[in-house]
């Protein structure tokens, strides 16, 4: 597959809804915010597998429910994701920054949750 291919393959479009499972995770969440309408997800560059990819979309998504601020957000999705998978995870939230970074082998992903950017990336 070459490069231009490899891009394409983890570029894409979806929709995210909370379900019932991720509710649970996040007793923060109003019946309001849980009804809220689903959010537009395009993964921009992945080096992760996609049920993580997944995960880090939905925790994400809560992230973003709970929290205003673009700091606490990173904050959340980044202790959510130590906690889970083991240290040292990074993250930055935004709508303009740039970037670059090295990560380990399959725990990289880049995407958008409406307008706002999401770099999750493991190192160190």
């Amino acid at each position: 597959m070459s490069t231009e291919q490899a891009k394409r393959s983890v570029n894409g479009a979806l929709t995210v809804k909370p379900t019932t499972d991720e509710r649970k995770l996040s007793p923060a969440l109003t019946a309001e915010s849980a009804t809220s309408p689903a959010k537009k997800v395009i993964i921009k560059s992945a080096d992760m597998k996609d049920d993580m990819q997944k995960e880090a979309v939905n925790i994400a998504f809560f992230a973003f429910e709970k929290h205003n601020v673009e700091k606490d957000v990173a904050e959340h999705i980044k202790k959510e994701f130590d906690k889970r998978h083991g240290p040292t995870w990074h993250c930055i939230v935004g709508r303009n920054f740039g970037s670059y970074v090295t990560h380990e082998t399959n725990h990289f992903v880049y995407f958008y949750l409406d307008q706002k950017a999401v770099l999750l990336f493991k190192s160190g």
